[in-house]
């Protein structure tokens, strides 16, 4: 397979989660006056395409320099399952892609397209977004998941202001990444991934490159 990027381009104007502060690229030297060009960037760690650390949401948790690398990359499931707003992710749908395609085996990295990234530009991306529902985490963490990914900017649902999805996980030492892009275009249910964040001392999270090859 052909190295597919599945990571949402960083730009000042790319969609950010409702109080988080918008990306700025400050110019600080340039080719006329300093010989190079050369930028500061402001950003939250969880802008864009990203991965959560369990420390996102456990103070015990590991934390982004901390995760071995042998977790970010591997072998991957992809659950093609379109959801709309509002609309979640359930246990029961789990169970029947495993009736149509063999169990997900423990320890498995799992990820989720539900057509949802097609939204990004809509004032709903991040308030009706779809997500898991609460029976099919706590299924992924029975099965020790590595590593849940979605297309869309919240494992949970938008609505929902508890993040008991992110905090199941995470209490579980699953990774998450969200805001993923182009799974539509990976034609297979099995697909190698490589997702690098940026190794952060004692972060939540990072921006990634997310690969599908």
């Amino acid at each position: 397979m052909k190295p597919l990027d599945l990571t949402l381009t960083i730009s000042k104007s790319i969609p950010g989660f409702p109080g988080s502060p918008a990306p700025q690229f400050i110019s600080w030297s340039n080719l006329k006056e300093d010989g190079y060009n050369l930028e500061l960037l402001f950003l939250s760690s969880h802008t864009g395409t990203h991965i959560d650390a369990p420390f996102h949401f456990v103070k015990s948790g590991m934390k982004i320099d901390q995760i071995p690398l042998d977790r970010l990359m591997g072998n991957a499931i992809l659950i093609k399952i379109k959801k709309l707003k509002n609309s979640s992710i359930t246990k029961a749908d789990i169970i029947q892609f495993e009736k149509e395609n063999g169990k997900i085996p423990n320890k498995s990295s799992v990820f989720f397209f539900t057509d949802w990234q097609k939204n990004l530009k809509k004032d709903n991306y991040f308030l009706e977004n779809p997500g898991l529902e609460l029976t099919a985490a706590k299924y992924l963490a029975q099965k020790k998941i590595n590593l849940v990914g979605i297309d869309s900017p919240s494992i949970d649902l938008g609505k929902d202001n508890s993040f008991i999805v992110h905090q199941i996980l995470s209490k579980n030492n699953i990774l998450i990444v969200e805001n993923l892009a182009n799974l539509n275009k990976i034609q297979s249910k099995e697909f190698i991934f490589t997702i690098l964040p940026l190794k952060l001392k004692d972060a939540t999270g990072s921006p990634v490159r997310a690969i599908a090859h």
